[in-house]
């Protein structure tokens, strides 16, 4: 499992780094039901003047770029825990080897 999250690894995560993780979570969830219903009923309002097939496809795209974002997010923060798990692990010496 070197390249999956295993369960024991999860819970041994600082209860900090769960809590963020978690917001974000929750930051994502409300944005990715609040932006698309607002991109298409401003859209469609102020936008598009009344033509609601042009609204639905802003509404997709808005979607679709809070998806985008969440996984760019989680590429991110991925990078950065294995960079500071790298800096925590002492370096390995040719006589531990």
């Amino acid at each position: 499992m070197s390249g999956q999250a295993a369960p024991g690894e999860l819970v041994a995560q600082p209860a900090e780094q769960q809590g963020g993780v978690l917001v974000k979570l929750i930051i994502f969830a409300l944005a990715l039901g609040g932006v698309p219903i607002s991109a298409y009923f401003l859209s469609r309002d102020y936008l598009w003047e009344g033509n609601a097939n042009f609204a639905a496809i802003t509404a997709i795209v808005s979607a679709n770029l809070v998806l985008v974002a969440y996984i760019i997010e989680s590429i991110r923060e991925e990078s950065r825990t294995r960079a500071q798990e790298k800096q925590q692990q002492p370096a390995e010496s040719k006589k531990d080897r």
